[in-house]
């Protein structure tokens, strides 16, 4: 196997790239927040009615207002990496082989070895590669044929690393 394309400068997609890895990282503060935003609504309407619910009213009242900052704090995150590496297009490729997936994105280059990759994640429009539990990379779809898209899906479920 041995796949290569270009990825054009383009300013929005750096910007897709930060959202998609962000959000990745950023997916447990949505669920501990609701979490946290769920447990202070249940205590303040629980304690509304009893005389020691006033003296715990502003615990409950700031655990939701922590659990609604949790669950916005990934959007904020997305928001800035969006809008912060728009000027980071440049113009870029990937070799993808059996042993490695190389990437260049202006002058520089780096690589990611396949038996350094613990799994890849398959969203419409990129290939989501984590190394350990973190994602390292991901490898956009749409600048890929669809035979190579096939081809390479074909190998990282033949290695056991592709989630559906």
């Amino acid at each position: 196997m041995h796949i290569r394309f270009d990825v054009p400068a383009d300013p929005a997609y750096p910007g897709r790239v930060a959202a998609v890895l962000s959000g990745v990282r950023l997916r447990r503060h949505g669920y501990a927040g609701m979490v946290l935003a769920v447990v202070g609504a249940l205590g303040l309407v629980l304690s509304g009615g009893s005389g020691w619910g006033e003296k715990f009213s502003p615990l409950w009242t700031a655990c939701v207002v922590c659990g609604l900052l949790l669950m916005l704090y990934p959007l904020w995150v997305r928001f800035r990496a969006r809008r912060r590496s728009s000027r980071y297009a440049v113009e870029g490729g990937y070799d993808i082989t059996e042993d490695n997936i190389m990437m260049r994105s202006g002058a520089e280059s780096g690589g990611i070895a396949w038996d350094g990759v613990a799994r890849v994640v398959d969203t419409p429009e990129f290939w989501i590669v984590f190394v350990g539990r973190m994602p390292a990379t991901v490898i956009p779809r749409r600048f890929m044929s669809a035979e190579d898209d096939r081809t390479l899906g074909t190998f990282m479920a033949g290695r056991g690393l592709l989630n559906r």
